[in-house]
């Protein structure tokens, strides 16, 4: 991989992620393209059987803080276990909510079976500070990173993720745009609203503030927000919300005010859960990459037995949130 990226002119990284087909991975068609031939020049391919040093059991660790307060516990664990298999490597999963004995004791577990390394992962975008016990191992960081950057990480898109949802809206000529924001301790809560106001400012949109309406994340707290905002004397034409559920509760605050979506309202959800396929209309929303951050994270982990220089493994990789664009955008209505 070293040798490849040197051909390119990329950084190994880069090399990882277009081997390894990361499609939301913000890399340009040319570069992709140059990785690709210059992988092809050396005849270096990802086998299945990747190399892994002599005596080192075929699993890896991934540690996550929590498995039932989000639904995208499932995605990290699908994501990793495909790339892994891929490998002919085992994925070892352990819920230990950050209690330092339970992370204890899985680490002391895979340094005793002397496996290949750990995938720390935080169910919410968040800064973190790595207890020193897991530096007995090699460690990438999944969703989740370190203000000093000791190890390899990778995190979604959030404020890129924003701003292609709110310059959604304004494609369809909606200047009234609300934002229902998740809670400010949340980072992608932070990123996506400020995603939602360099593109407003981008268009040359003034934010009337009473359409930025701040607190939570359940369907409850969509269905308060929608009804306070739809309830202002110049209610908004397009709402983006902080995430899917939010965006159902907005549906059901709309329908009781007797109003179409996307007729009357336009919703702009974000995550791109199962359900939002589903809803009618289905909705428009952005994808939250998990499965994908995921496949990245073991794969560095593996090229971390690469001989890749761990100076440059050390960045922090965000991956892009596409637009998934269905049924509840419609134009302005003049």
């Amino acid at each position: 991989m070293v040798d490849v990226a040197e051909l390119a002119g990329v950084s190994q990284a880069t090399v990882s992620l277009v081997l390894n087909g990361v499609a939301n991975a913000r890399i340009s068609r040319a570069t992709r393209r140059r990785v690709l031939e210059s992988a092809e020049a050396l005849n270096y391919r990802r086998g299945k059987a990747h190399p892994v040093p002599e005596g080192r059991q075929r699993v890896i660790g991934l540690f996550l803080d929590e498995v039932s307060t989000t639904p995208f516990a499932a995605q990290f664990i699908e994501g990793a276990r495909d790339e892994a298999a891929l490998q002919d490597v085992s994925v070892a999963v352990f819920c230990t909510r950050s209690d330092p004995a339970l992370e204890q004791a899985a680490i002391d577990l895979l340094v005793a079976q002397k496996t290949i390394g750990i995938v720390y992962a935080s169910l919410m975008t968040r800064q973190v500070t790595v207890p020193e016990a897991f530096s007995e191992l090699p460690l990438v960081l999944l969703n989740c990173f370190e203000k000093k950057l000791r190890y390899p990480s990778v995190v979604p898109g959030d404020v890129v993720g924003g701003y292609t949802a709110t310059r959604a809206l304004l494609k369809a000529g909606h200047r009234r745009i609300a934002h229902m924001a998740g809670e400010y301790f949340v980072e992608a809560a932070v990123d996506r609203e400020k995603g939602y106001r360099q593109a407003m400012a981008e268009a040359g949109v003034a934010i009337d503030e009473d359409l930025v309406q701040q607190g939570g994340w359940s369907i409850r707290a969509g269905r308060e927000r929608a009804a306070a905002l739809l309830a202002l004397p110049n209610p908004p034409t397009a709402i983006f919300c902080f995430n899917d559920r939010m965006a159902i509760g907005c549906y059901e605050a709309a329908r009781k005010l007797g109003m179409a979506i996307p007729q009357d309202l336009s919703i702009m959800g974000f995550d791109n859960e199962d359900l939002a396929a589903n809803m009618d209309p289905p909705l428009s929303t952005v994808i939250l990459p998990h499965d994908e951050m995921a496949r990245w994270a073991v794969a560095e982990l593996l090229d971390s037995y690469s001989g890749a220089d761990q100076d440059e493994r050390l960045q922090k990789v965000k991956f892009e949130c596409e637009l998934v664009e269905r049924d509840s955008i419609a134009a302005l209505r003049e």
